[in-house]
C-alpha cells in the first residue's frame, strides 16, 4: 500500500541537501505522476526570510526550481523594489509537484487540494525546521492557511504579522500569480502596489 504523505520518503538526515535529493523519490500523493520533476525549495540553508508559495507552475516543473515564471519574474521585481535579496532568501512551495489541466497543449495550473496540501506538509515542516528562518512570508491562501488553519482569509488579515516558530513571525500576502491574474490593470495596480507594501513590511521587520 502507498503512503498517503510523505513522511516516509523523508530522510533521516535533514540537511536541505539530503532533503532535497529525498524528495525527488516521494510518492506520497498522485501529483508525482503527472509532473516532470520535483520542485524543492532554494535558498541559503539559514535564510532569515523565508517565502512559500502555493504549488509549482509549468516553467517550474520543467525547470525543476521554484518561482521562474512570469509570477516569479514579478516576484523578483517587487522583492528588489522592497530591498530584499532573493539570494539571501529561502523560497519553496507547500506543494512540490505541479498539478495540472490540460488546455490543448497547454497545461493550465490547478490548485491542489487539501489532501495533496497535506500529504506534502512534511517537506514543507522540515524546510521550515532546517532552516529555522526569523519571518516567514506566505505568498497566497494555500501557504496561509497550511500554516494559520484553513479558516485565514488573505481579504481580511493580509500584511499582518503572526506568531511563528521559536520566536519567529509569519507574514501573509498575495501570491504574485494573483496579482498577474487581475480581472483589470486597475485592479493589478492595486494589488502590485499592496503586495510590494507588505514585502516592505517584511524587510523592515527584518532589518531592526
Amino acid at each position: 500500500m502507498k503512503s498517503t504523505t510523505a513522511q516516509a520518503f523523508l530522510p533521516r538526515g535533514r540537511s536541505l541537501s539530503a532533503l532535497r535529493a529525498a524528495a525527488e523519490k516521494c510518492q506520497g500523493c498522485a501529483l508525482y505522476r503527472s509532473a516532470t520533476q520535483v520542485v524543492f525549495g532554494e535558498g541559503p540553508a539559514h535564510a532569515r526570510l523565508m517565502l512559500i508559495g502555493e504549488t509549482p507552475g509549468d516553467e517550474e516543473d520543467l525547470a525543476g526550481r521554484p518561482f521562474v515564471g512570469a509570477a516569479g519574474r514579478l516576484l523578483d521585481q517587487l522583492l528588489q523594489e522592497a530591498g530584499i535579496d532573493r539570494a539571501q532568501t529561502y523560497v519553496t512551495n507547500a506543494v512540490k509537484h505541479f498539478k495540472w489541466t490540460p488546455r490543448g497543449k497547454r497545461r493550465l495550473h490547478a490548485k491542489p487540494n487539501s489532501r495533496e496540501i497535506n500529504a506534502c506538509r512534511p517537506w514543507l515542516e522540515a524546510e521550515m525546521s532546517c532552516i529555522d528562518p526569523q519571518l516567514i512570508v506566505c505568498l497566497g491562501a494555500t501557504a496561509a492557511q497550511a500554516l494559520l488553519g484553513r479558516d485565514f482569509r488573505i481579504t481580511r488579515r493580509r500584511g499582518e504579522f503572526h506568531p511563528g516558530r521559536e520566536g519567529g513571525q509569519i507574514l501573509a500576502t498575495y501570491h504574485p500569480s494573483a496579482v498577474l491574474r487581475a480581472p483589470d490593470d486597475r485592479r493589478r495596480r492595486t494589488m502590485r502596489a499592496q503586495l510590494l507594501r507588505d514585502l516592505r513590511k517584511a524587510a523592515a521587520w527584518l532589518a531592526k
